[in-house]
C-alpha cells in the first residue's frame, strides 16, 4: 500500500493527529509501526467501544500497523471501577474480548495485552517512576479527565498514579501510535513531552471521535471538554446502545433520542449514521409512506445530512432506519451470547456486577 493511502486510512480514524508531519515521517521509517488502544473493563460494553472501536482498529491494521490492545485491569482497579474488585474487572475484560470476536474486529491482527502481566515486570514500574519523577502533581491532576474525572474531584492516591501508568504503558508496549479517544489526549501529550527526555521517543497521537450520548446535551462547556461531557456513559443506560441490548431496547432508545429537526450539529442520531451505519453499510434505506415522500435510499452520509437539514427527511423516519441498521449489526452479537455457553456465562456475571463511576 502506498504511503498516501496509509496516511489517508489513519486520517479517517483520527479526528486529531499530533502531528501530521510526525505521522508521515514514522510511516516512511516503519512499515509496521505499533499502535495501541487501552480500555478499562468496567461493565457492559456500548456500541462505541464495540463496533466503532472495531472499525478504527481494522483501519489502523489495514494501514500496516501492528495493533496492541491493552486490557487495563489494574487501571480500572486504580479508578475504582466495579467497586475496585480486580477479579470482577478481569471477568469484564474477558467479556469485552468475547464481544469483539463477533463485532467485526480483525483479531488476527490484534494482540491483547493485560496490564496484570505488565505489572509483574519491574521494568514497567521503573518507567512509571520515571514518568512520575518527571511530572508535577498539578500536571498529573490535569490529566484526570482520562479517567472520567475532573480536576476538582477528590482523587485517591491510586488515581494520581493512573496517568503515570498510562504514560508508561506507551513506552513499555513500544507504542509508536497511541490511538485513543479525544478524552485521552492530555496523557498522550504528556507522553510526547516526556518521551525523549526519558530516553524513549515522541509517539504520534491519533485521537478518534467520541460518539455522542443519545440524550440532549446539557453541558455549557466548550471545545474538547464539551465533547467529553457529551459522550455516552454506562452510568446513564439510555444514553448508549449496548452491544447485547435487545432489538426492542435499541428501538426504544433511538426512538426517544435527541434529534432536533433540520439540525445536524450535535445530533446523536446523525452521529450514529455517520460513524456506525455508513462505516458498515454502503447505504441507508428510509422506508416511509408515499404521502411523506416514499422510500428513499442514501448512498452517502453527506447526502443524508443535506436532506435532513433541508427538511426532506423527518427525524422519526431517520430514527427508524438507523435503529434497524444498528439492530442488524448487533444481531450476530446477541446470537453469540445466547448460543455460546462461555459467552453467556460471562455476560451473566458482568450483568450482576455493580457499576461504579
Amino acid at each position: 500500500m502506498k504511503l498516501e493511502e496509509r496516511i489517508s486510512l489513519i486520517e479517517e480514524v483520527g479526528e486529531e493527529i499530533i502531528t501530521q508531519e510526525d505521522l508521515k515521517a514514522l510511516l516512511e521509517k516503519k512499515k509496521q509501526p505499533i499502535a495501541y488502544d487501552g480500555f478499562e473493563p468496567s461493565g457492559n460494553i456500548h456500541i462505541a467501544q464495540g463496533i466503532m472501536r472495531a472499525i478504527n482498529v481494522n483501519k489502523m491494521a489495514k494501514a500496516g500497523c501492528k495493533f496492541r490492545m491493552l486490557v487495563a485491569d489494574w487501571h480500572a482497579w486504580a479508578n475504582n471501577k466495579l467497586s475496585g474488585n480486580l477479579e470482577d474487572i478481569q471477568t469484564a475484560g474477558k467479556y469485552l474480548i468475547e464481544v469483539w470476536k463477533v463485532a467485526g474486529m480483525d483479531l488476527d491482527k490484534v494482540e491483547f495485552v493485560w496490564a496484570n502481566e505488565a505489572v509483574q515486570d519491574e521494568n514497567y514500574w521503573k518507567k512509571v517512576m520515571s514518568v512520575a519523577t518527571g511530572s508535577t502533581v498539578n500536571r498529573i491532576i490535569r490529566c484526570s479527565q482520562i479517567m472520567g474525572r475532573g480536576e476538582k474531584d477528590g482523587l485517591s492516591a491510586a488515581q494520581i498514579l493512573y496517568p503515570c501508568m498510562q504514560t508508561a504503558d506507551i513506552f513499555h508496549l513500544e507504542v509508536d501510535i497511541p490511538q485513543l479517544g479525544m478524552d485521552q489526549r492530555k496523557v498522550n501529550m504528556l507522553a510526547r513531552e516526556l518521551g525523549e527526555k526519558l530516553g524513549y521517543w515522541k509517539p504520534v497521537a491519533v485521537h478518534h471521535h467520541m460518539l455522542m450520548g443519545l440524550e440532549q446535551p446539557k453541558t455549557s462547556a466548550e471545545g474538547i471538554d464539551r465533547k467529553i461531557e457529551m459522550k455516552m456513559s454506562k452510568s446513564r443506560p439510555d444514553s448508549a446502545i449496548f452491544m447485547t441490548d435487545s432489538a426492542k431496547d435499541v428501538q426504544r432508545k433511538i426512538s426517544k433520542a435527541f434529534c432536533p429537526e433540520k439540525i445536524a450539529e450535535e445530533n446523536p442520531v446523525l452521529e450514529y449514521a455517520k460513524y456506525i451505519v455508513f462505516e458498515k453499510f454502503d447505504s441507508l434505506k428510509i422506508e416511509r409512506p408515499e404521502k411523506f415522500g416514499g422510500n428513499i435510499e442514501y448512498n452517502s452520509y453527506n447526502d443524508l445530512e443535506v436532506d435532513f437539514v433541508n427538511g426532506n427527511l423527518h427525524p422519526a423516519d431517520l430514527k427508524t432506519s438507523v435503529a434497524n441498521s444498528v439492530n442488524e449489526l448487533l444481531e450476530p452479537v446477541r446470537k453469540h451470547f445466547e448460543k455460546n455457553k462461555k459467552a453467556a456465562d460471562l455476560l451473566k456475571q458482568v450483568q450482576s456486577f455493580k457499576i461504579t463511576r
